[in-house]
C-alpha cells in the first residue's frame, strides 16, 4: 500500500486561530433547526456587510443593520465552508461593502444571528450565492464497475482510474425500507405523528425519538460536543466516504468527510472482532468492530462493539450498546454505490430490520475536510 497516499488523505490544512466574536455559544456547531426558529416568522436585513468569517463549522456573513438610530452587528450564518465549496462558492464570493438583503429564521434565542434562507443583493435582489450545485456526472449510459486484476470490485480507486469519493446519498436518514416518511434534510419528521413508522422501535425508544425530534435535534452529539458519525451516519452526508484499500495487508481504510478526518477499518484477514492489547481493549466503539468478506460482488461487513455516546443516524433514532450492524456495498456500476445496512438492536428494536440507499461517484473530487470546531475554543 502507499502509505505517502493514505498520509496525504489524512492530511490537514493549516487551522487559524479564533476570533472570538460572538462567545463560545454562537460558534457551537448545531443542527439548524435546533439553532433557528424555522417553523416561526422569517425575519428580514437590510445592510452592509462588515466581515466574512468562511471557517468550520459554519460560514458566517457579519453585517451591519440600521435599525432607528441604531447601527447593529448581526450574524448571518450559511453552510460549512466544504459544503459551500462543493456548491462553487469561495470566500471571495462576497466581500465586506457589499449592500445585502438577508431573509431567514432568527436564532431561538433571540440573538442577533440569522440563518442565511435567502441572501441577495440590495441593489438588483440578485442572489449572492446562486444556485451551483453539481451532482455527480453520471453518463446517460451506465460505465463498467472497475475491477483489480484477480476481477473483484474496487469499492475506491483502481489501477488506471482516478481518484474520487462516493457523495450525494439518495437518503439523510434511517427508514426501514418500504416505510415513506417525509423528513428534512437534517432528519426532522414533517409530521411528528409518524416517529413510529420509521423503525420498529421498543416503546422506550419510541419515546426517546419523540423527544429529540420535538426539540428539533438541538441535542444531537454531532452537534454539541462534536461526536463521531458512526455506524450508517458517516453515508448520509454530502460530504462523503472514501474507501483506501489495502489488499496486501487485507483492510480497507473508509475516510469520511464529515467527521474532523475520522475513519474505520474494515478488516478482512478473519481476525476476531474483539480489542487489541495494550490499545483499545474491549472497550465500545464509536466505529465499532467491522469484519468483512466478500459474497460475490458485494462486500458484507459485520459491525459490533458500538458505544452508546453518539447518534448512528441524522434525526435521532436511539441505539444501545447491543447494537450489531450487517452492512452490505455493492458498485453496481462505475457510479453507483449501493448501501444496504441490517440493524439488530434487542435493546432497542422489536426485531432486525434493513435500510437502504445510493451514493453517487464524484471521480477525480477530493474528499472534502469538515471539521467540527475548527480549533476555536
Amino acid at each position: 500500500m502507499n502509505t505517502n497516499l493514505l498520509n496525504k488523505k489524512f492530511a490537514a490544512g493549516a487551522l487559524g486561530s479564533a476570533l472570538f466574536l460572538w462567545g463560545a455559544s454562537a460558534w457551537a456547531h448545531h443542527s439548524i433547526p435546533g439553532k433557528f426558529n424555522t417553523t416561526g416568522p422569517k425575519t428580514t436585513l437590510v445592510g452592509v456587510v462588515t466581515e466574512v468569517d468562511w471557517r468550520n463549522p459554519h460560514v458566517h456573513l457579519f453585517m451591519n443593520v440600521k435599525t432607528g438610530n441604531q447601527t447593529l452587528n448581526w450574524a448571518v450564518e450559511l453552510e460549512s465552508p466544504s459544503i459551500m465549496e462543493m456548491d462553487g462558492q469561495t470566500r471571495e464570493t462576497v466581500r465586506a461593502g457589499a449592500a445585502i438583503t438577508v431573509r431567514g429564521p432568527r436564532a431561538r434565542d433571540n440573538s442577533r444571528q440569522v440563518w442565511g434562507e435567502e441572501v441577495t443583493y440590495t441593489a438588483n435582489m440578485l442572489p449572492v450565492f446562486p444556485p451551483k450545485v453539481k451532482l455527480s456526472k453520471v453518463p446517460p449510459v451506465p460505465r463498467p464497475t472497475p475491477t483489480w486484476p484477480d476481477g473483484q470490485p474496487a469499492l475506491g480507486q483502481a489501477p488506471g482510474v482516478a481518484d474520487g469519493f462516493w457523495t450525494d446519498p439518495t437518503k439523510v436518514a434511517l427508514v426501514e425500507d418500504g416505510v415513506n416518511v417525509p423528513m428534512d434534510q437534517y432528519g426532522n419528521l414533517v409530521n411528528l405523528a409518524d416517529a413510529a413508522k420509521v423503525a420498529p422501535m421498543q416503546p422506550w425508544a419510541l419515546g426517546v425519538y419523540q423527544n429529540r425530534q420535538s426539540r428539533q435535534l438541538r441535542d444531537d452529539p454531532t452537534y454539541v460536543n462534536c461526536k463521531p458519525p458512526g455506524g450508517p451516519r458517516m453515508f448520509q452526508s454530502r460530504l462523503g466516504v472514501q474507501f483506501v484499500e489495502d489488499r496486501e495487508r487485507k483492510r480497507i481504510f473508509l475516510l469520511m468527510g464529515s467527521g474532523n478526518h475520522n475513519y474505520r477499518i474494515i478488516y478482512l484477514d478473519g481476525r476476531p472482532q474483539v480489542g487489541l492489547q495494550g490499545g483499545d481493549d474491549d472497550n465500545p466503539l464509536y466505529f465499532g468492530r467491522s469484519a468483512g468478506h466478500w459474497e460475490g460482488k458485494t462486500l458484507v461487513v459485520d459491525i459490533v462493539d458500538y458505544n452508546e455516546d453518539f447518534w448512528f443516524t441524522q434525526g435521532g433514532l436511539p441505539h444501545t450498546d447491543k447494537l450489531h450492524l450487517v452492512e452490505r456495498y455493492t458498485r453496481t456500476d462505475n457510479d453507483t454505490l449501493h448501501y444496504q445496512v441490517t440493524v439488530d438492536d434487542v435493546g432497542a428494536y422489536t426485531r432486525t430490520w434493513t435500510a437502504s440507499w445510493d451514493l453517487k461517484w464524484n471521480g477525480g473530487g477530493t474528499l472534502p475536510s469538515h471539521f467540527c470546531q475548527n480549533n476555536r475554543q
